[in-house]
Formats: C-alpha cells, sequence, structure tokens
C-alpha cells in the first residue's frame, strides 16, 4: 500500500472535507479523490460517506484512521531513529576493561560519554589485555582500555593515559613506614604478579624493570585481577608491583609506595574497531580526546 494514501486519507478523515483538505495536501480535489476511492477499492471497504453537503468516517474508516496514525507515527519514529543511528546519536557499544583500567581516566570517559549520549546503550565487560584483543578481533566488542596493543587486523591503538608503577606491600611490612621504596630493599620478598601467559607486555614490564636494578624477582604467586594481587599482599602472602591507577582500590591492609628507581612508563590503550558502527565509535573516542585532553592540562 502507499503511504501517500494513507496521508491523504488521514488528511480527509480530519478535515471531513475534500476541498480543504486538497489544499492543505497542495493539490487538487479531483486527483485527491480518486486516491482515496483507489484506497477504498484497494481494502475493500468503504472509508467515508460523502454527500454534497457532507463528509463523515464510516465506522470502518474510524478505525482505519486510527491504525494509519500509528503506522504514520511509527514510520516517522522509524525514519528518526533510522537517522540518528547514522549519526552515531543512538546504538550500542561494548566496551571492555583490565581491572586496573577502573581507577583511571576511563571512568570519566564513560561518565562524560553517557552523560552526551544517553540514548547509547553500553554494556561493560571486564577481560584482559589478551582477551579483549581477541574479542576485538571477533567482533564480540567494540572497544577496549588494555594495556599493549596488537596492530593486527582491523583494529587501532590510542595511548588515553601513562602511568607509573608502585610497589604494593603489607601494612604490616618492615618498609611501610617508608614513603617510598627502593626495589633492591625488595630484592629477598615474594613476589605476586600477573601471568606471564596472559599478559606477557606488562609482565616483561615488571621484570625488565626489576632486573635493570638487579632483582631477580621470587615470583610465588600469580592472579589474573589486580584486585586479587592486592587482597592477596594484603593477606600476608608476599608484595608487588602494580599501574599507579590500582592505588584507587585503597584496600585496607596494604599500602602503595612509590619507587625511588625511576620506573618506566606503563601505558593505558584505548583500541576499537575500524570496520564497526563508526558514527558511535567515532563520538566515543571524542569524549575519550577530550578528556585526555584535560587531564595533560591538569599535569
Amino acid at each position: 500500500m502507499d503511504i501517500r494514501k494513507l496521508r491523504y486519507f488521514i488528511t480527509v478523515a480530519e478535515e471531513l472535507h475534500f476541498h480543504r483538505a486538497a489544499e492543505k495536501l497542495n493539490m487538487t480535489q479531483p486527483p485527491l479523490s480518486q486516491q482515496i476511492q483507489n484506497l477504498e477499492e484497494e481494502l475493500g471497504v468503504k472509508l467515508l460517506e460523502r454527500t454534497k453537503k457532507m463528509v463523515r468516517l464510516t465506522a470502518a474508516g474510524a478505525v482505519f484512521l486510527e491504525q494509519a496514525r500509528l503506522i504514520m507515527a511509527q514510520l516517522e519514529r522509524s525514519i528518526q531513529l533510522t537517522q540518528k543511528a547514522d549519526q552515531g546519536i543512538i546504538g550500542h557499544l561494548t566496551v571492555a576493561f583490565v581491572d586496573s583500567a577502573s581507577g583511571s581516566i576511563m571512568v570519566d570517559v564513560l561518565r562524560k560519554f553517557r552523560a552526551a549520549y544517553p540514548q547509547i546503550e553500553l554494556t561493560l565487560r571486564e577481560m584482559t589485555s589478551s582477551e579483549q584483543l581477541q574479542a576485538l578481533a571477533d567482533g564480540q566488542i567494540h572497544i577496549g582500555f588494555l594495556r599493549y596493543p596488537d596492530h593486527n587486523g582491523h583494529l587501532s591503538f590510542r595511548v588515553c593515559q601513562a602511568e607509573t608503577l608502585l610497589a604494593v606491600l603489607p601494612d604490616h611490612h618492615p618498609l611501610a613506614s617508608q614513603t617510598q621504596v627502593s626495589i633492591t630493599e625488595l630484592a629477598d620478598e615474594d613476589f605476586i604478579l600477573f601471568p606471564r601467559h596472559l599478559g606477557s607486555p606488562f609482565h616483561r614490564l615488571v621484570l625488565d624493570y626489576c632486573r635493570e636494578h638487579g632483582v631477580d624477582p621470587r615470583i610465588t604467586q600469580e592472579a589474573i585481577q589486580m584486585y586479587t594481587i592486592v587482597n592477596l599482599v594484603a593477606a600476608g602472602m608476599g608484595i608487588s608491583i602494580v599501574p599507579s591507577s590500582v592505588d584507587v582500590f585503597e584496600r585496607r591492609g596494604v599500602v602503595f609506595l612509590p619507587l625511588i628507581e625511576s620506573p618506566p612508563s606503563v601505558p593505558l590503550y584505548t583500541a576499537w574497531r575500524t570496520d564497526m558502527n563508526q558514527e558511535v565509535i567515532s563520538r566515543f573516542m571524542n569524549i575519550v580526546d577530550k578528556c585526555v585532553d584535560e587531564e595533560n592540562k591538569l599535569n
């Protein structure tokens, strides 16, 4: 059925006058009358009673008017939603993050994005960096906050924050009262680190830093989540070296100490697909850029 016929019928039904309806539709009366007649023939139902003095809806016409209005309203809504989707104003994004990013710039990004684009549905998933890279490659997520890049496939990466390393010690440790600690003072400690097979670049970064200063860490425990590592330190299972954003956990029973020997930068990357939902992703990355600029100004 031609949508124009619905629009013609609604106008006639609201005006109950063919001449006025034709003027409102910027057309002449005869073609309008013919279109309504064609609509009735197509439906096999009489929609309007016509006399020389008046036009009125039949019972079937009243029902059809209600349904026609619903159809036109849904059509208009569909057009608006389609246009908004094309503009990146509505849609859906699945964003993954490493747990250490929960104390980083990511929090500001998510808050500002939700405020700016409330109609875009966000799904958040906590994943390791290696899991994110695989999920990005498989199209299971759109954006990731992760610790190392992999420039294979349809992926782009941007450094959104550069952190440092901190030592995490139990609060009853002999060195816990210090304001900073040397990595050499931790040479004989049991280390709790992120597993090498799940995050080899970060694992290697910590080991290289330690070995550069003559320390060969004795790794006695491994844990996937940074929060778990902090909890194990609180339990007295050893000490650890973590990204500086992890101190946001503020776990009782531990202290976070700066390292005397200049630790390496620990980048947090934003990664995204270059071939999916580009308008929505572009709007998200614009928020990331603004947050990065604001943080750089503060620093």
